[in-house]
């Protein structure tokens, strides 16, 4: 971090400007993090390139909106800007794996933000997914809109970058759903987006956090299959959030389907053996 940008960032935050410090600290994919400290204070810092601003803002947004749900704890949001970089200041907490009841927390807490509804799919804004822009146009068909701004964007994406994949699959995907889930109607739940094992912990009180959503209103399984696909919850979460409010018939079957989703977009973001993964998943779920 630039000492102008130390400088800067500090001064809005109401830290020490002349004795703030910048230590860098590991874990993120798309944005330099930093823990900014004066000796009596300490906050979380997000940097990136300017011309990636709007992944900040979208995550700021994000926060924003489930911290009104009043249900899970994020983040408190403690000021953003731009000088040479796009930045954005979070309270700085120390986090740590969470224990069963942590886990146990996290579950009835998800539950609640899940039963957040609206009456149409997606969200007034589009946002990101990683760092992977996230279409949220406005949708009362949860087919339409899962197939369409969720696979259908990601295989596009794949296509233009010269990966076999295209319409066809979309189109296969979308009939081999609706053969298998004939008149599921999911209700619009607020969704975290993002909720793999990275992006939850649980502060020194053992209060469960999550982090860098992308939020939108979904089909609530797919949080919980985003939370099985790299593993990392333990069982009293599952527990608690059946308890809460227990999956529909069928869950386990859609679970494949809602995880294709962010395997399409680990091919997007990292190539490699992500595409070939998502071929398999691809070929499993129309041939099946």
């Amino acid at each position: 971090m630039q000492s102008e940008t130390r400088r800067t960032i500090a001064e809005a935050v109401r830290l020490d400007a002349e004795t703030a410090r910048a230590h860098p600290l590991g874990g993120g994919d798309i944005a330099g993090s930093y823990r900014l400290e004066d000796g009596a204070r300490s906050v979380f810092v997000k940097c990136m390139p300017l011309a990636q601003r709007e992944v900040l803002e979208a995550e700021q947004d994000g926060l924003s909106r489930i911290a009104a749900t009043d249900t899970l704890h994020v983040p408190s949001v403690l000021g953003s800007g731009c000088s040479d970089v796009a930045w954005l200041v979070l309270e700085f907490v120390d986090l740590r794996p969470c224990s069963r009841a942590a886990f146990a927390a996290l579950g009835e807490r998800l539950a609640a933000l899940h039963a957040c509804r609206s009456e149409r799919f997606g969200l007034d804004r589009d946002n990101f997914i990683g760092a992977t822009p996230q279409v949220n146009h406005r949708s009362g068909d949860w087919t339409e809109f899962f197939f369409e701004r969720r696979i259908g964007q990601q295989l596009r994406r794949l296509a233009d970058a010269g990966e076999r994949f295209g319409t066809r699959d979309a189109d296969k995907l979308r009939t081999s759903w609706q053969r298998r889930f004939p008149g599921y109607a999911p209700e619009a739940s607020l969704i975290h987006g993002d909720l793999w094992a990275g992006n939850g912990a649980m502060d020194a009180n053992e209060q469960p956090m999550i982090f860098d959503p992308a939020v939108h209103y979904a089909d609530r399984e797919c949080d919980l299959a985003m939370t099985r696909l790299f593993g990392g919850f333990g069982t009293a979460f599952y527990e608690a959030y059946d308890t809460a409010w227990p999956l529909e018939a069928g869950w386990r079957e859609r679970l494949d389907f809602y995880q294709l989703y962010h395997v399409l977009n680990h091919a997007n973001l990292f190539g490699g053996g992500y595409v070939a993964r998502s071929r398999r998943l691809i070929d499993q779920l129309v041939g099946g």
